[in-house]
Order: C-alpha cells, then structure tokens, then sequence
C-alpha cells in the first residue's frame, strides 16, 4: 500500500471528510516542504439547516469545535509523516493565529493547497466550496516533504453566472466576479465589509459582536443540496 493511501486512510479514520495533495513548489512558506496535505470536516447538516438567520449560537460553536478537531487532525497528520521518515509541519490555528482577514507570510492558505490538491474551488463568497458539501466545511493543512500522489489542480471557478451568496450578503462584501487562480481574495470579495456586516449581525443574533456570519455558507446551492441529501 502507498503511503498516499495509508494517509489517507489514517486521516478518513480519524474524522476527516476528505483529503487531498497538492504540489505547493512555487509557494511554499517552508523551504523544502514542497507538499500541501489539506483536508476537511464538513459541518453537520442539521447545524447548517438552522441557519436561515445566520449566524446561530449552534454554528458558533460548531465553529469552535471543528476548529479544534482539525488542529487535533493536523497534529496526528505531522505525526504520522514524521513516523514514517519526512518533514511535516501542521498549519494549525493554535501555531498560525486566528486574526479575521489575516495575512501571515508563514503559512500558505488551505484553500491555495486544496484549489491546488484538485478538491474543489473558491466561491464567490471567496469560501472553499465543493460539489458534495458546498461550502459547509472548514479546512485545514500539512506541509511536507513526503512523496504523494500530487492531485490536478483546479484553477477556476465553478459558480458560473449563480449570484446566490452575493444577493444574500448584506454586507456588501461579494462583488459577484468569478474566481480563478491568478486573483488575489481582495479582487472578487472584501473581507472588511464582511467583517463590519459579521460584528452587527453577530451581536443582534448572539449577543456580542463577533466575526461570524454564515448565510453565505447556507445559501450556496452546493450546501443546500448538501443538507437536503438523505
């Protein structure tokens, strides 16, 4: 069995929904980790169906929870590399920060490595999004030095002329263009008008302003065919 396939069974049997690889040469943050391991946990479909008044206390602390079991995964993941003789390193929130918008020259974002592993694309709502969970999902990622079966990238978007997440946002954040590689985040979606509208709603809904929001995660049609599968 390749290690490609013992991984991925390894992380699959440890709560990841999917993993990919993706061939991260031309960008690594670490010098010789030229592989992105990325994988994701996809937030319980009941989670998402309540949130027709985004965000709710439920997804908040969903939030919460998926985060700390993806830094768990990420922790086991480098593990597992360094068991078996490479160099891994886990980008986990705990290691990188959790500042909203922020850019940290130290990591490479895990959606470049999934776009890049072949596992989905960037929405207009500039989320993670895929054809099975939609964007319901968090991500999170591994570099290494492993030899893996490297995924076909892909460059871009998916969404077509669907506008759904951007007549949703209230705050104004989702101009509506299509992603594809060559676009910085900040060209098609931006991230401080979603932080402004997240901090009201959040506090109207939640009590205290925070920067969550989630109805472009519920109104994409992927998620909605997600949460509607038996």
């Amino acid at each position: 069995m390749s290690l490609s396939v013992k991984l991925k069974k390894f992380m699959l049997k440890n709560g990841a929904n999917e993993i990919g690889y993706a061939d991260i040469t031309n960008f690594t943050p670490k010098p010789g980790l030229n592989v992105g391991v990325v994988f994701y946990i996809a937030y319980p479909k009941e989670t998402i169906r309540n949130m027709q008044n985004a965000p709710t206390k439920e997804y908040l602390n969903e939030l919460i929870e998926l985060n700390s079991r993806l830094d768990e995964l990420g922790m086991k993941c480098e593990e597992f590399l360094i068991d078996n003789g490479y160099d891994a390193y886990a980008q986990t929130k705990k290691r990188l920060g959790t500042d909203f918008g922020e850019f940290n020259s130290f990591e490479l974002p895990h959606k470049t490595i999934a776009t890049r592993a072949g596992l989905g694309w960037i929405g207009k709502s500039a989320l993670f999004t895929t054809l099975k969970y939609g964007s319901a999902l968090r991500l999170s990622s591994v570099l290494t030095n492993a030899p893996l079966d490297i995924g076909k990238p892909i460059l871009k978007s998916k969404c077509g002329k669907c506008e759904i997440c951007k007549d949703a946002c209230l705050g104004g954040a989702i101009s509506g263009k299509e992603w594809n590689y060559k676009l910085h985040r900040n060209d098609f979606y931006d991230d401080k008008k979603c932080e402004k509208y997240a901090l009201k709603i959040s506090e109207e809904n939640l009590g205290k302003a925070d920067t969550v929001c989630g109805k472009c995660i519920y109104v994409c049609p992927h998620t909605q065919k997600y949460i509607k599968r038996l």
